[in-house]
């Protein structure tokens, strides 16, 4: 199947302002974004740049920087490279119609390591375990997806922070910073300048 195939049947990009689907390789620095996102329920993406797309988990708490959370990460499509810049409103009636924020970005460090050396992003993926380094403006240090044997759709991953001095307990990003990383607005204000 063509990257983006899934992206691009799902949406109607005449009536939405979402990016156009095109994939991107970019620089030796990959990117991450994570977005708040107020569809039929509120969730947060977690978005990672391997292979020129950013591949997406719908995380329905957010982001933990607990290492004792271990949140659900429903793997969804793939989404193009300019989708990490996107904030604003999907409209009704389009899938995953509501509002967008940009709630984190950065860059990320593969982390995964299999005798000594460091596995491929693709690889990671394909296995089901992914071990990153977030360098973001809300969320940093080890961040690890590992997909599950339980759910029906096959599809269903845990996004955990991993123990190191990012790690702290008492922290609640997802309560306390609800504005966006990428222009400093709340959720109403996105909602009110469309």
């Amino acid at each position: 199947m063509p990257k983006l195939k899934k992206y691009v049947e799902r949406r109607d990009l005449s009536k939405s302002k979402e990016p156009k689907a095109v994939v991107k390789l970019k620089g030796s620095k990959q990117i991450f974004v994570i977005q708040k996102h107020e569809a039929s329920h509120l969730h947060y993406d977690f978005r990672l740049e391997i292979d020129g797309v950013l591949v997406s988990w719908a995380v329905p708490k957010g982001p933990s920087t607990n290492p004792a959370d271990k949140r659900l990460a429903v793997r969804t499509d793939d989404h193009p490279m300019d989708y990490a810049k996107f904030e604003g409103i999907i409209p009704e009636g389009n899938y995953g119609g509501g509002t967008v924020m940009v709630w984190d970005y950065g860059i990320y460090k593969n982390i995964k390591v299999k005798d000594g050396k460091l596995v491929p992003m693709k690889q990671c993926l394909k296995n089901g375990q992914i071990e990153v380094w977030l360098d973001g403006h809300k969320l940093k240090g080890g961040y690890a997806l590992i997909k599950t044997k339980f759910g029906s759709s096959g599809d269903n991953w845990l996004l955990v922070k991993m123990r190191d001095d990012e790690a702290d307990a008492r922290r609640n990003p997802v309560s306390t910073q609800n504005k966006s990383a990428l222009t400093d607005r709340t959720m109403t204000e996105i909602k009110k300048a469309q």
